[in-house]
Formats: C-alpha cells, sequence, structure tokens
C-alpha cells in the first residue's frame, strides 16, 4: 500500500478515484469536464493506449479511466500532470487545469468565489462558526465532518478545498478591505477537539496582523445586538455596486437592490459598532486562547 500526493492510498488493485464527482445540476461545469476526457481519450488513443493500459501505467482502474474520459469524474490537476506524460501531450493535457479547476468545486461555490475575488471591500458577520473566509483547513474539515445528513469522505474533501482556495482573498494585490465580526460563542465552541480549536484561535490572532484585515468581537454580555436575525455579509466592488445577504431576509439569497443592501450595509455597521473594537477583540482572543 502506498500513499499518492493527494492524500489517497493506491491498493493493488487501484481502485482509488482520482477526482471528483461531476455534479448533474451543474451544466457549464459538466461540460468543462466532458471536454476535457474527450480530449484525454483522443490522446491516449493517439498513443496506441488501451483504457486498462493507461490505467496501470497511472495506478488507477480501467474503469476508473473511463469515467474521467466519459465526463462523469472531474480530474485531480495531479492526474491531468500523470496523463500528460503517459501519452506525451507535450504538455497540451497539463495546460487544461485551469480549465478543470474551478468546476471541481460546487456551483454555489464557484459563484461565491468569484464575486469575493472581485470585492475591493467585505464586512461579514458570523454568529454559529468561523467565517469560512477565516476557518483553518483543520477547522473546516471537521465542521464539514459533522452535518447531516453527513457528507461522503470525498464530498468533504472536496468542499475543504473549495474553502481554502478562497483564501487567496488575502493575498490579493491591491488588497480588499475585510472586516469580520464574530460572535464569542464561535471563539469558545470546542469544533474539531482543543487542538483543532486552539490553532483555530491562533489563526485568527495571525490574520488579524494583516493591515487590511479587521476581526471584532460581539461579547455574549451585550445588552443590545442589532445581528439576532443571522448571520450576513456585504462585498462592495470597484464599479461602486454591492452584493449582500442576510439569514432569514429577502429568501437569505444574494441581493443587490439598493433598498435591501441599505438594510444589510445598516445591521453590520451598527453590530461593528456594538461589538469590542479590534485591539479589545485581539485581547479578548489572546484571553480565550490562555484558558486553554
Amino acid at each position: 500500500m502506498s500513499m499518492v500526493d493527494d492524500g489517497t492510498e493506491r491498493g493493488n488493485e487501484a481502485v482509488d478515484e482520482p477526482g471528483w464527482e461531476v455534479d448533474p445540476d451543474d451544466e457549464s461545469g459538466a461540460a468543462v469536464v466532458a471536454a476535457v476526457g474527450r480530449q484525454i481519450k483522443t490522446w491516449r488513443e493517439a498513443a496506441g493506449l488501451r483504457a486498462g493500459e493507461l490505467g496501470s501505467m497511472l495506478g488507477y482502474g480501467e474503469d476508473l479511466i473511463y469515467k474521467v474520459e466519459g465526463g462523469s469524474r472531474i480530474p485531480r490537476p495531479e492526474f491531468m500532470d500523470a496523463v500528460d506524460v503517459a501519452v506525451g501531450a507535450g504538455g497540451k493535457l497539463a495546460a487544461m487545469k485551469p480549465d478543470i479547476a474551478e468546476v471541481r468545486y460546487p456551483k454555489k461555490i464557484r459563484e461565491l468565489a468569484k464575486l469575493e475575488a472581485a470585492a475591493v471591500e467585505l464586512s461579514a458577520y458570523g454568529n454559529h462558526n468561523i467565517h469560512g473566509l477565516l476557518q483553518t483547513e483543520e477547522y473546516a474539515r471537521a465542521l464539514f465532518g459533522m452535518r447531516r445528513p453527513a457528507f461522503s469522505h470525498d464530498d468533504v474533501e472536496r468542499l475543504v478545498a473549495a474553502r481554502v482556495a478562497r483564501q487567496s482573498i488575502f493575498s490579493r494585490s491591491p488588497a480588499p478591505e475585510l472586516s469580520f465580526v464574530q460572535e464569542e460563542v464561535t471563539l469558545r465552541r470546542h469544533l474539531g477537539g482543543r487542538m483543532v480549536w486552539r490553532r483555530q484561535l491562533e489563526h485568527l490572532l495571525e490574520v488579524s496582523e494583516l493591515r487590511h484585515v479587521e476581526i471584532q468581537v460581539m461579547p455574549t454580555s451585550r445588552d443590545e445586538h442589532a445581528g439576532m436575525g443571522g448571520e450576513m455579509q456585504v462585498l462592495k466592488f470597484k464599479d461602486g455596486s454591492a452584493v449582500g445577504r442576510s439569514e432569514g431576509d429577502f429568501g437569505s439569497r444574494p441581493v443587490s437592490d439598493p433598498k435591501h443592501l441599505r438594510i444589510i450595509e445598516l445591521r453590520c455597521g451598527i453590530i461593528r459598532a456594538q461589538a469590542l473594537n479590534p485591539r479589545e477583540s485581539r485581547a479578548f482572543i489572546e484571553q480565550v486562547l490562555g484558558e486553554t
């Protein structure tokens, strides 16, 4: 038994699968995956290889090669690199990795990631768990792992990968202004166990040091709280437009109508005013970490 780069185990029977299942409701994503699969098949046949032979070369079963070629399986980047070498594509198949990089994530997450990638300002309030952009990989894995009905292991890893990929927003240039307000309970709930929780708190302190990031804590002891309706978020863009979402309002869907946005922005502003300021919040997080 050996471990491959993507963390899956390969046995002698080569039964592990090099990617993720295609979402049948994601028509545009399915079309991209199908096109990539056809290219792989074309290069394999041109190289004079049967599907089983290619599978043996890569350490996968024949059926899995057919799944990728048939567009029912989204190949991982390392699979594309390996098949490119095996069929002598000279980098042409490996060059298709950006085409499948986005579609390997659920459609809703892709749409959110695109909005975040274009935003020049983000304001968010979280009351159940740490905001996705602030989560460590281990925390995110624990969070998805406790969902009910339970996600499959494959789905958990796919969702974790998508969440981690979104965090490239912190290294963008020019940097967007990012503001987060976290409910105190999200800092005290030991999701994933004590070590995962401690690392998450340490990560919040690390991120709070970035000049374009503000993290605030809403203490449970507050007598006034404008966020009792649930989590919310506002994204603003370079052209002056914006998109907001507030749990329980407007169907919990993203809205861009100025009248709806005004309500969400008003609440976000009041929440920031009611929460501890960034310096006080950092001290609060350090205190919670020190209590462990």
